[in-house]
């Protein structure tokens, strides 16, 4: 069994990315970039079990991907350590941020190689320009660049941790603590993400997939008397409306099906289970906007939906463009991709006598070109 385990730290909101995916799923081809490092360290670590901590909501999509245990985070990248620390049973552990995306095999060798000169282990740069703090010029020799991986021995940074105070990295915590500390020659190609603009230097990153992908949502709604009908984001004139825990929007609920299911991101009711009353009576376009949101955030963009509304009642030709501006805006895609078509049954079935409206939707999603931008 290793003498190591390989913690790795994902769970931030990616707040200063200033973009509308999370760091976190950038995809490098197709792999989001938490799977690509973790796997991209674990080259160096191959029988070391791994720790990943990452936001609860994203573990049950992370879980899919992979084997590796994961744990939910904390509001803090202290918590989230703290967290992953329970689930480790090794005499060592090798911390490192997912922003941390270049990290050279050469790195954990010397590591590891260092594993017993002192309580934590840790990869530093030099500094070489002027340095001025508070005013004041010090010496630039006494002033270290201070990275990731940290190796440290695991008992120690546990007890180093139990503590209301927070540190920004391993080393700091284990020192305050009485702990010993040794620095390692660092590696300057392993930059870490944290601005938009840190990923242009970074050059084991390929390229994302430039692959289109294809979803179809199909939902139907029976009537109900004396409620609004809203439809496709748009209030129809009509004696009733949906039946449904929601406001019964079946063309917004069918593009939502569409738009997870191209992207492999589950269905409405995984979103948003009929169960929870936070979406009683709730509008649809706001569902739309939190799944477009989710999509984002996990790294898709949204190239162009398609719905076939299917009814007999009402006459929604009037409807459609409005339909189409509505949920283009929600999208934040051209409303040129966006397409609404209205057909019938010729009276056959539950919607040929008039007892509701089935919806079909077809959307298409591709992955954000961070390259590019």
């Amino acid at each position: 069994m290793s003498d190591f385990t390989l913690v790795l730290l994902a769970a931030g909101n990616s707040t200063r990315f200033k973009v509308p995916v999370k760091k976190q799923w950038l995809r490098i081809g197709h792999d989001p970039l938490w799977f690509y490092v973790t796997n991209r360290i674990k080259a160096s670590l191959p029988n070391a079990p791994i720790v990943l901590a990452a936001h609860a909501d994203e573990i049950p999509f992370m879980q899919i991907q992979c084997d590796f245990r994961i744990v939910q985070g904390g509001a803090t990248r202290q918590q989230s350590l703290k967290n992953a620390l329970k689930e480790v049973k090794t005499p060592y552990v090798l911390v490192t941020d997912i922003a941390r995306a270049c990290v050279n095999p050469s790195l954990i060798e010397r590591l590891i190689a260092s594993k017993n000169l002192a309580d934590t282990i840790v990869p530093a740069l030099d500094v070489h320009d002027t340095v001025v703090y508070a005013n004041e010029t010090i010496e630039r020799e006494q002033v270290k660049r201070i990275q990731t991986p940290q190796l440290s021995r695991t008992e120690v940074l546990r007890q180093a941790l139990e503590t209301s105070q927070e540190f920004t990295d391993e080393s700091s915590a284990i020192v305050a603590f009485g702990g010993t500390r040794l620095f390692v020659e660092g590696d300057a190609h392993a930059a870490k993400i944290t601005h938009a603009g840190d990923t242009a230097g970074l050059e084991c990153l390929l390229d994302p997939s430039p692959m289109m992908f294809t979803g179809n949502g199909f939902d139907v709604h029976g009537f109900e008397e004396n409620k609004p009908m809203v439809l496709g984001g748009v209030t129809i004139d009509s004696p009733f409306g949906f039946k449904a825990h929601s406001d019964g929007d079946v063309a917004i609920h069918a593009l939502i099906d569409a738009l997870l299911g191209a992207a492999c991101l589950g269905d409405i009711g995984m979103l948003f289970p009929d169960t929870d009353a936070a979406y009683e009576n709730i509008d649809s376009k706001e569902l739309l906007r939190l799944c477009v949101q989710k999509l984002h955030h996990f790294g898709f963009v949204i190239a162009h939906a398609d719905i076939t509304i299917i009814a007999q009642t009402p006459r929604v030709g009037s409807y459609k463009n409005d339909m189409r501006q509505t949920l283009a805006s929600i999208m934040l895609i051209p409303v040129t991709r966006v397409n609404v078509k209205a057909t019938t049954t010729e009276h056959l079935g539950f919607i040929g006598r008039k007892e509701g409206v089935g919806v079909l939707a077809t959307a298409s999603v591709h992955y954000f070109d961070w390259k590019n931008g």
